[in-house]
């Protein structure tokens, strides 16, 4: 694979507009989607290469993890590194609030009245759900991760588990790097380090779900997912280090930028490893502690290496080929791919009378995939985006300067 060098000058290191990162969520999303139909058809579970390959398409919710954790600590990062205003809060969690909820909703009404059954009218299932709080019954009455048609929102309840931590987490490591005095370097180090904690503290949780004895609940929770989440979030602190101080942390920057194709090559043998039996059985049988920790392993050393390369300004070559119109639509209609799809999957098993696990998986990937961007366009069009423009209406406080600002050593300075 052929690399080019990096386009990087000047302090400029994160772009505005990074659409190479709606590539990156394109892909993550159908990654889902093909895990899923695959699933369903019966083709991810056969024996062989393809059948490996496909059963580990679930990689999807790792990256889209890193990227979560990439975008969003990169404020809080700033603030502390580079003196910027540091994140309002409220006005953040209204922001997650108007980006994710509203679609969700209408999701979760739609599943609920077409297969809900005898719970359609049981307002603690409404409430579990609507609330993305169901992840937490440990005796629910759906078989699986959720209600028939909800079953990939475990992960949005992790999703929305980070979102309201995460000011939490911002400022332990903040506190934890302030320790380090005035230096940006130092800073950063600090925060990389405490980062490094919080990702070893999956682990640690991880032996917690299978000691003394497995609870398979625990698996879709907040804790065993931060291995994830970390390595966006260091990239956060490394790009904004990058643009606040010329030095070692620029070269790296423009290393992850300029070896895109090593990164994506590592990734991908790293995926193939996790589709051999090292990380468990394919959706089907019970792992143990260790095939935890492979795949805790393997799918963060796989989103890490997949995202880091955009996670800066990236390189030409890696522009066009994630951040061209095609690949940026889909991304920008990914989070509806993401919703929609196990929906369009049984309505479709339904209207075509076909039986779980019995083939015809490129016929009905074609259909699936068609049906599922078609509504997911006109819901990223007429509810997403009309959504995410309500935050206007919230107050927008006029935020502080982050420590080690001139703003804030002239507060700290008046008498």
């Amino acid at each position: 694979m052929t690399e080019t060098g990096s386009t990087l000058s000047g302090s400029q290191v994160v772009s505005d507009r990074q659409t190479s990162l709606d590539g990156v969520r394109a892909i993550a999303a159908f990654a889902v989607l093909v895990f899923h139909v695959a699933m369903e058809a019966g083709t991810a579970l056969e024996p062989g290469f393809l059948g490996a390959l496909l059963s580990r398409g679930e990689i999807g919710v790792p990256i889209f993890f890193t990227l979560s954790g990439l975008l969003l600590y990169r404020p809080w990062a700033a603030a502390l590194l580079t003196g910027s205003p540091a994140p309002d809060v409220g006005r953040y969690l209204w922001k997650r609030f108007f980006r994710i909820i509203p679609a969700y909703w209408l999701v979760v009404a739609v599943a609920l009245v077409l297969w809900g059954e005898a719970y359609r009218e049981d307002l603690w299932t409404w409430a579990q759900m609507l609330l993305l709080v169901h992840t937490y019954d440990v005796s629910p009455w759906w078989f699986g991760l959720g209600p028939k048609g909800l079953g990939q929102m475990w992960s949005l309840a992790v999703e929305l588990t980070f979102y309201l931590t995460l000011p939490l987490m911002a400022a332990a490591l903040r506190a934890f790097a302030l320790r380090a005095g005035p230096d940006v370097a130092a800073r950063a180090k600090r925060l990389l380090l405490g980062l490094a904690i919080f990702g070893a503290l999956s682990y640690v949780y991880t032996i917690f779900e299978y000691w003394p004895d497995y609870r398979p609940w625990m698996n879709v929770w907040l804790p065993r997912s931060w291995t994830f989440f970390v390595p966006g979030m260091a990239l956060a602190v490394l790009t904004v280090w990058a643009g606040a101080r010329p030095g070692r942390a620029r070269r790296l920057s423009v290393a992850l930028a300029s070896s895109w194709g090593s990164l994506w090559l590592i990734a991908g043998l790293a995926y193939a490893i996790a589709a051999t039996p090292v990380t468990g059985p394919r959706f089907v049988g019970l792992g143990g502690i260790w095939t935890a920790f492979y795949e805790q392993a393997l799918y963060t050393l796989i989103a890490f290496c997949l995202v880091a390369p955009t996670a800066v300004e990236p390189v030409a070559r890696v522009r066009r080929m994630l951040g061209g119109p095609v690949m940026s639509y889909l991304g920008q209609i990914s989070y509806s791919v993401f919703l929609w799809q196990f929906v369009v999957i049984y309505l479709w098993y339904d209207f075509t009378g076909q039986q779980p696990w019995s083939g015809n998986l490129l016929f009905n990937l074609a259909a699936i995939t068609a049906l599922t961007v078609l509504l997911s366009h006109f819901t990223y069009r007429y509810l997403e985006e009309p959504a995410r423009r309500l935050i206007r209406f919230v107050p927008h406080r006029v935020g502080g300067a982050g420590p080690g600002s001139p703003k804030a050593t002239a507060l700290r300075q008046k008498p």
